[in-house]
């Protein structure tokens, strides 16, 4: 309870929370990464195949969509990217 007290105390509280909050700002990033890639999982998962093969079925395919919309597809337009899985089976 010394950070409302003692200036030195405080100062060194407001420099550590700045590399806390630069830490923070990296590790957003890393988990909406994650995040996109368990929903993408999930959605291959149920349609029978593995995550990794359906990645390496895109890249075959030459289907160049990156994580974050292909979870917005799933979340949003599930349509579509169905039309996505059954092109990247395909190929």
């Amino acid at each position: 309870m010394t950070k409302r007290r003692l200036i030195k105390v405080a100062k060194e509280a407001f420099f550590h929370a700045g590399e806390y909050a630069f830490a923070g700002r990296k590790n957003k990033k890393r988990d909406f990464r994650a995040t996109w890639i368990s929903r993408i999982s999930h959605a291959v998962v149920a349609r029978g195949t593995s995550y990794s093969k359906f990645m390496h079925a895109c890249k075959k395919a030459n289907i160049i969509i990156d994580r974050k919309i292909m979870a917005y597809l799933i979340v949003n337009k599930p349509e579509n990217f169905d039309a996505i899985f059954k092109t990247s089976q395909g190929a």
